[in-house]
Protein backbone atom coordinates (compact mmCIF):
# COMPACT_ATOMS: atom_id res chain seq x y z
CA UNK A 1 0.00 0.00 0.00
CA UNK A 2 1.35 3.84 -0.91
CA UNK A 3 2.09 6.32 1.04
CA UNK A 4 -1.11 8.41 1.90
CA UNK A 5 -1.50 11.73 -0.35
CA UNK A 6 -0.09 14.68 1.75
CA UNK A 7 -2.79 17.46 2.30
CA UNK A 8 -1.81 20.72 0.00
CA UNK A 9 -1.18 23.81 2.38
CA UNK A 10 -2.10 27.13 1.12
CA UNK A 11 0.96 29.01 1.53
CA UNK A 12 -1.20 32.01 2.56
CA UNK A 13 -2.11 29.67 5.56
CA UNK A 14 1.07 29.37 6.70
CA UNK A 15 3.03 32.49 8.25
CA UNK A 16 6.65 32.68 8.43
CA UNK A 17 8.37 31.51 11.53
CA UNK A 18 8.72 34.02 14.36
CA UNK A 19 12.12 33.06 15.74
CA UNK A 20 14.47 35.21 14.94
CA UNK A 21 16.66 33.53 12.29
CA UNK A 22 20.41 34.43 11.73
CA UNK A 23 20.87 37.99 9.64
CA UNK A 24 21.62 37.74 6.12
CA UNK A 25 26.04 38.65 5.86
CA UNK A 26 26.29 42.52 4.69
CA UNK A 27 28.23 41.33 1.88
CA UNK A 28 25.49 39.00 0.73
CA UNK A 29 22.90 41.63 1.34
CA UNK A 30 24.94 44.09 -0.52
CA UNK A 31 25.14 42.00 -3.69
CA UNK A 32 21.46 41.05 -3.38
CA UNK A 33 20.13 44.40 -2.85
CA UNK A 34 22.17 45.87 -6.05
CA UNK A 35 20.57 42.87 -8.43
CA UNK A 36 17.33 43.82 -7.24
CA UNK A 37 17.99 47.47 -7.53
CA UNK A 38 19.36 46.67 -11.21
CA UNK A 39 15.66 45.19 -11.83
CA UNK A 40 14.02 48.08 -10.20
CA UNK A 41 15.47 50.01 -13.04
CA UNK A 42 14.36 47.43 -15.80
CA UNK A 43 10.75 47.03 -13.90
CA UNK A 44 10.43 51.27 -13.68
CA UNK A 45 11.16 51.48 -17.78
CA UNK A 46 8.51 48.76 -18.78
CA UNK A 47 6.05 50.99 -16.23
CA UNK A 48 7.18 54.01 -18.48
CA UNK A 49 7.29 52.03 -21.93
CA UNK A 50 3.92 51.07 -20.93
CA UNK A 51 2.33 53.46 -19.39
CA UNK A 52 1.67 51.69 -16.56
CA UNK A 53 0.05 53.27 -13.02
CA UNK A 54 1.51 51.47 -9.93
CA UNK A 55 0.40 52.30 -6.56
CA UNK A 56 2.12 50.18 -3.46
CA UNK A 57 1.07 50.96 0.15
CA UNK A 58 3.28 50.59 2.92
CA UNK A 59 1.25 49.96 6.51
CA UNK A 60 2.70 48.41 9.24
CA UNK A 61 3.01 49.25 13.05
CA UNK A 62 5.65 52.10 14.43
CA UNK A 63 9.65 51.16 13.78
CA UNK A 64 8.33 47.72 11.59
CA UNK A 65 10.75 48.80 9.21
CA UNK A 66 8.74 50.59 6.06
CA UNK A 67 10.64 53.98 5.42
CA UNK A 68 14.11 51.56 4.90
CA UNK A 69 12.17 49.92 2.50
CA UNK A 70 11.13 52.82 0.51
CA UNK A 71 14.35 54.13 0.59
CA UNK A 72 15.82 51.38 -1.10
CA UNK A 73 13.02 51.09 -3.87
CA UNK A 74 13.82 54.40 -4.20
CA UNK A 75 17.37 55.10 -4.53
CA UNK A 76 18.19 53.63 -7.87
CA UNK A 77 14.92 55.44 -9.94
CA UNK A 78 14.42 58.15 -11.70
CA UNK A 79 12.27 60.41 -9.21
CA UNK A 80 10.23 62.11 -12.12
CA UNK A 81 8.30 58.62 -12.62
CA UNK A 82 8.36 57.14 -9.28
CA UNK A 83 7.39 59.25 -6.20
CA UNK A 84 6.86 59.09 -2.34
CA UNK A 85 3.72 60.20 -0.53
CA UNK A 86 3.78 60.92 3.32
CA UNK A 87 0.54 62.66 3.88
CA UNK A 88 0.50 64.82 7.31
CA UNK A 89 -2.59 65.32 9.79
CA UNK A 90 -5.18 67.03 7.42
CA UNK A 91 -6.39 70.10 7.68
CA UNK A 92 -9.61 71.63 8.84
CA UNK A 93 -10.79 72.42 4.97
CA UNK A 94 -9.62 68.45 4.45
CA UNK A 95 -11.75 67.08 7.71
CA UNK A 96 -14.84 68.35 5.95
CA UNK A 97 -13.78 66.29 2.77
CA UNK A 98 -14.87 62.80 1.45
CA UNK A 99 -12.07 61.05 3.43
CA UNK A 100 -10.54 59.27 -0.10
CA UNK A 101 -10.18 62.87 -1.87
CA UNK A 102 -7.27 64.10 -0.20
CA UNK A 103 -5.78 60.82 -1.63
CA UNK A 104 -7.12 60.99 -5.37
CA UNK A 105 -4.63 63.90 -6.84
CA UNK A 106 -1.87 62.09 -5.36
CA UNK A 107 -2.58 58.63 -7.26
CA UNK A 108 -0.12 57.92 -10.91
CA UNK A 109 -0.43 58.80 -14.28
CA UNK A 110 0.51 56.99 -16.63
CA UNK A 111 4.14 55.75 -16.44
CA UNK A 112 4.38 56.43 -12.92
CA UNK A 113 4.70 54.64 -9.69
CA UNK A 114 3.45 55.96 -6.44
CA UNK A 115 4.52 54.74 -3.15
CA UNK A 116 2.37 55.84 -0.12
CA UNK A 117 3.95 55.70 2.99
CA UNK A 118 1.05 54.89 5.07
CA UNK A 119 -2.08 55.40 3.05
CA UNK A 120 -6.03 55.58 3.42
CA UNK A 121 -5.56 53.30 5.98
CA UNK A 122 -5.04 55.78 8.59
CA UNK A 123 -8.74 55.47 9.36
CA UNK A 124 -8.74 51.98 10.23
CA UNK A 125 -5.70 52.27 12.24
CA UNK A 126 -4.45 55.27 13.90
CA UNK A 127 -7.59 57.59 13.65
CA UNK A 128 -9.79 54.67 15.17
CA UNK A 129 -7.23 53.66 18.09
CA UNK A 130 -6.68 57.44 19.26
CA UNK A 131 -10.05 58.23 19.09
CA UNK A 132 -9.84 60.99 15.90
CA UNK A 133 -12.49 59.81 14.20
CA UNK A 134 -16.29 58.71 15.37
CA UNK A 135 -17.74 55.50 15.49
CA UNK A 136 -19.54 56.29 12.11
CA UNK A 137 -16.65 57.33 9.89
CA UNK A 138 -15.06 54.41 11.02
CA UNK A 139 -17.42 51.74 10.18
CA UNK A 140 -17.95 53.58 6.71
CA UNK A 141 -14.52 53.57 6.04
CA UNK A 142 -15.04 49.31 6.25
CA UNK A 143 -17.82 49.98 3.63
CA UNK A 144 -16.43 52.13 1.01
CA UNK A 145 -12.37 50.56 1.32
CA UNK A 146 -12.80 47.69 -0.73
CA UNK A 147 -15.38 49.35 -3.23
CA UNK A 148 -12.80 52.44 -3.75
CA UNK A 149 -10.02 50.26 -4.02
CA UNK A 150 -11.87 47.76 -6.78
CA UNK A 151 -12.77 51.19 -8.47
CA UNK A 152 -9.07 52.19 -8.70
CA UNK A 153 -8.15 48.41 -10.13
CA UNK A 154 -10.89 48.66 -12.83
CA UNK A 155 -9.76 52.05 -13.58
CA UNK A 156 -6.38 50.16 -14.27
CA UNK A 157 -4.64 51.01 -11.20
CA UNK A 158 -2.08 48.15 -10.46
CA UNK A 159 -2.20 48.24 -6.23
CA UNK A 160 -0.07 46.49 -4.13
CA UNK A 161 -0.68 46.39 -0.37
CA UNK A 162 1.93 45.52 2.24
CA UNK A 163 1.63 45.27 5.70
CA UNK A 164 4.91 45.16 7.69
CA UNK A 165 4.53 42.80 11.04
CA UNK A 166 7.43 43.47 13.79
CA UNK A 167 6.83 41.42 16.91
CA UNK A 168 7.03 43.63 20.39
CA UNK A 169 10.08 42.65 21.35
CA UNK A 170 11.92 44.16 18.39
CA UNK A 171 9.92 47.23 18.60
CA UNK A 172 10.80 47.83 21.54
CA UNK A 173 14.19 46.88 20.61
CA UNK A 174 14.04 49.79 17.75
CA UNK A 175 12.19 52.41 20.21
CA UNK A 176 15.36 51.98 22.63
CA UNK A 177 17.39 52.71 19.69
CA UNK A 178 16.05 55.55 18.74
CA UNK A 179 16.21 57.20 21.99
CA UNK A 180 19.99 56.47 21.94
CA UNK A 181 20.70 57.77 18.63
CA UNK A 182 19.93 61.72 18.56
CA UNK A 183 19.61 61.10 14.65
CA UNK A 184 16.81 59.47 14.98
CA UNK A 185 15.57 60.44 17.80
CA UNK A 186 13.11 62.89 15.57
CA UNK A 187 11.07 59.71 14.14
CA UNK A 188 9.80 59.02 17.50
CA UNK A 189 6.61 61.28 17.81
CA UNK A 190 4.17 61.79 20.68
CA UNK A 191 1.60 59.85 18.51
CA UNK A 192 4.06 56.41 18.57
CA UNK A 193 4.84 56.78 22.06
CA UNK A 194 1.07 56.68 22.99
CA UNK A 195 0.71 53.98 20.42
CA UNK A 196 3.33 51.63 22.17
CA UNK A 197 0.79 51.77 25.23
CA UNK A 198 -1.72 50.80 23.14
CA UNK A 199 -0.59 47.37 20.94
CA UNK A 200 -3.24 45.09 22.08
CA UNK A 201 -5.53 47.58 20.53
CA UNK A 202 -3.99 48.56 17.43
CA UNK A 203 -3.56 44.44 17.36
CA UNK A 204 -7.01 43.98 17.31
CA UNK A 205 -7.83 47.10 14.73
CA UNK A 206 -5.04 44.92 12.40
CA UNK A 207 -7.48 42.56 12.35
CA UNK A 208 -10.49 43.88 11.81
CA UNK A 209 -8.86 45.88 8.77
CA UNK A 210 -7.68 42.64 7.54
CA UNK A 211 -11.20 40.90 7.67
CA UNK A 212 -12.93 43.63 5.57
CA UNK A 213 -10.13 45.04 2.82
CA UNK A 214 -8.15 41.57 2.27
CA UNK A 215 -10.20 41.36 -0.71
CA UNK A 216 -9.41 38.99 -4.04
CA UNK A 217 -8.34 42.43 -6.27
CA UNK A 218 -6.11 43.75 -3.94
CA UNK A 219 -5.46 40.99 -1.26
CA UNK A 220 -2.92 42.21 1.83
CA UNK A 221 1.17 40.91 1.93
CA UNK A 222 2.78 40.63 5.12
CA UNK A 223 5.86 40.95 5.39
CA UNK A 224 8.17 39.43 8.36
CA UNK A 225 10.12 42.87 9.34
CA UNK A 226 11.91 41.79 12.49
CA UNK A 227 15.07 41.45 10.09
CA UNK A 228 15.22 44.79 8.43
CA UNK A 229 17.20 43.34 6.12
CA UNK A 230 15.26 40.30 5.03
CA UNK A 231 13.00 42.25 5.19
CA UNK A 232 14.16 44.47 2.28
CA UNK A 233 15.24 42.02 0.23
CA UNK A 234 12.09 39.62 -0.06
CA UNK A 235 9.63 42.85 0.13
CA UNK A 236 11.66 44.31 -3.26
CA UNK A 237 11.71 40.69 -4.55
CA UNK A 238 7.83 40.13 -3.94
CA UNK A 239 7.25 43.77 -5.96
CA UNK A 240 9.01 42.50 -8.68
CA UNK A 241 7.13 39.45 -9.17
CA UNK A 242 3.94 41.45 -9.01
CA UNK A 243 4.32 42.82 -12.24
CA UNK A 244 5.40 41.40 -15.36
CA UNK A 245 8.28 43.26 -17.12
CA UNK A 246 10.91 43.11 -19.96
CA UNK A 247 14.06 44.33 -20.19
CA UNK A 248 14.26 47.16 -22.25
CA UNK A 249 17.95 48.67 -21.33
CA UNK A 250 19.52 50.33 -23.72
CA UNK A 251 22.86 49.10 -25.90
CA UNK A 252 25.89 50.73 -23.81
CA UNK A 253 26.31 54.29 -25.20
CA UNK A 254 29.62 55.30 -26.56
CA UNK A 255 30.01 58.99 -25.03
CA UNK A 256 31.00 61.73 -28.11
CA UNK A 257 34.51 63.40 -27.94
CA UNK A 258 34.08 66.58 -26.44
CA UNK A 259 34.69 69.87 -27.86
CA UNK A 260 38.20 71.54 -27.89
CA UNK A 261 38.70 74.91 -28.42
CA UNK A 262 41.99 76.81 -27.89
CA UNK A 263 39.88 80.41 -28.05
CA UNK A 264 38.38 80.01 -24.73
CA UNK A 265 40.49 80.56 -22.13
CA UNK A 266 38.64 80.11 -18.56
CA UNK A 267 38.95 82.37 -15.85
CA UNK A 268 40.92 82.25 -12.65
CA UNK A 269 39.45 79.40 -10.09
CA UNK A 270 40.91 82.26 -7.45
CA UNK A 271 37.54 84.52 -8.62
CA UNK A 272 35.14 81.90 -7.84
CA UNK A 273 34.11 81.05 -3.96
CA UNK A 274 34.44 77.61 -2.89
CA UNK A 275 33.31 75.68 -0.20
CA UNK A 276 35.65 75.23 2.67
CA UNK A 277 37.98 72.00 2.22
CA UNK A 278 37.40 70.41 5.57
CA UNK A 279 37.31 67.31 4.27
CA UNK A 280 39.54 65.69 1.60
CA UNK A 281 43.30 65.40 0.31
CA UNK A 282 44.24 69.15 2.00
CA UNK A 283 42.14 68.90 5.28
CA UNK A 284 43.77 68.53 8.71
Amino acid sequence: MGKPAKKKVSSKSVPPTKRKPGKIKNKVYERELRKLQIELVKLQQWIKHKGLKVVVLFEGRDAAGKGGVINRIIEPLNPRFCRVEALGTPTEREKTQWYFQRYVPRLPAAGEMVLFDRSWYNRAGVEHVMGFCTDEEYEEFFRSCPEFERMLVRSGIILVKYWFSVSDDEQERRFQARIKDPTKRWKLSPMDLESRKRWVAYSRAKDKMFAHTDIKQAPWYVVDADVKKHARLNCIHHLLSQIPYKDLTPEPIKLPPREQSEKYVRPPITDQTWVPAVYGPNSK
